[in-house]
């Protein structure tokens, strides 16, 4: 019996690449499209969407399952004794500034980050995050820096870029402009959950320095700046060496792993994100019904371009502690004897703290001295 001779395998073919012809005529079809003449041309968002996937897949963490481009994203469930976390925001009208400076690379991470210390606050650290972003029409540079801002974010913070949402609406935004909002989620444990709970009259208030104004306040920063003022982003901010736009869009700052860093060596009562609201809403939001938080605002420096507004644009000293961070972006309130332990530990980090103030016995609300 003769042996069988092995098969030969078959060649691949090679690879083809369009011809210039039928590049031509992709092209005309996308300029024949009755769609992209009222303004929306799929081919180009399409194109946009598969440059980045390489790059988003950078972000895929041990629970991803998959890639972007299904209709839903799958992430494996941390466990039965978890809970999970949710929370979406948006980078309000920063990115109007943005625009005029043309700097579109830093805004997604701004996006993580706020969504990041949203969800920091209960003490869950995040899973994976979904994007929107809509535009009257789509750039595929543009769309390039925003996403790869939110890809440095998640990969930062540890958190897969699951998915997401790119629309282009004509008529809704206006030209060269867009919307950008962002969702995440994340997990605690069931026994590690911060609810405030256990804050208690005499405990302190340890304030986290913020970058800027982080994701508030640019309404009525802008209004100061460029309508009041007359300035540009290319102008410095008066009284430094900072340009308007470093200033305007300095990062919102993450605070997930100093946290993580305190939370491994000792207990947190509660925390706050300075947020919308400033101190005056947001601070409540996690305090006990009989607790009322005491800050002192002299136990830190105000940056530069807070007291610029405030004093160009008239606006009450106050109304400054309601709308914007005033340079703090995260608060920890911890027992006072433990307060000397928590600056060691953010100082070990490089985070720049220091405590600010404290809880006394009075109805749920806040005072700033």
């Amino acid at each position: 019996m003769t042996a069988k001779k092995p098969v030969a395998k078959a060649a691949e073919p090679p690879k083809r690449h369009s011809t210039k012809k039928e590049i031509a005529a992709a092209q005309l079809a996308a300029k024949n499209s009755a769609y992209a003449s009222a303004g929306v041309d799929i081919d180009s968002k399409m194109q946009g969407i598969q440059s980045i996937k390489k790059m988003v897949s950078t972000t895929a963490t041990k629970g991803s399952v998959g890639g972007i481009g299904n209709f839903g994203g799958l992430f494996k469930s941390p466990g039965a004794d978890y809970l999970l976390v949710g929370s979406t925001d948006g980078v309000g009208t920063k990115l109007k500034v943005a625009c005029l400076a043309k700097r579109h690379a830093t805004v997604g991470e701004d996006l993580v980050n706020h969504c990041v210390n949203d969800i920091l606050v209960q003490g869950a650290e995040p899973l994976f995050f979904l994007d929107y972003v809509g535009a009257s029409q789509f750039n595929g540079a543009m769309f390039h820096d925003i996403v790869s801002g939110l890809v440095r974010g998640c990969r930062a913070n540890g958190c897969a870029l699951l998915g997401g949402e790119t629309a282009e609406l004509p008529g809704v935004y206006p030209q060269g402009e867009y919307d950008l909002v962002g969702t995440i989620v994340g997990a605690v444990r069931k026994s590690k959950i911060i609810t405030g709970e256990k804050i208690k009259p005499g405990n302190v208030i340890i304030g986290l320095a913020s970058g800027g104004l982080q994701t508030n306040g640019y309404t009525l920063a802008r209004r100061v700046i460029f309508d009041v003022c007359g300035l540009t982003v290319n102008d410095f901010l008066p009284g430094t060496r900072t340009k308007i736009s470093d200033a305007l869009l300095a990062t919102h700052r993450s605070f997930l792993k100093p946290v993580k860093a305190v939370l491994a060596k000792m207990p947190i009562n509660g925390m706050a994100h300075i947020t919308g609201g400033g101190f005056p809403d947001n601070i409540p939001r996690v305090l006990p019904t009989k607790c009322h938080a005491v800050i002192d605002r002299n136990a830190w420096k105000i940056p530069p371009i807070f007291e610029f507004i405030e004093r160009v644009g008239k606006v009450a000293h106050d109304e400054m502690y309601r709308v914007f961070n005033m340079g703090v972006g995260f608060l920890l309130i911890v027992d006072r004897n433990k307060a000397a332990k928590a600056l060691e530990i953010l100082k070990a980090t490089r985070t720049q703290a220091s405590v600010i103030g404290e809880i006394v016995a009075k109805p749920r609300g806040v005072t700033l001295l």
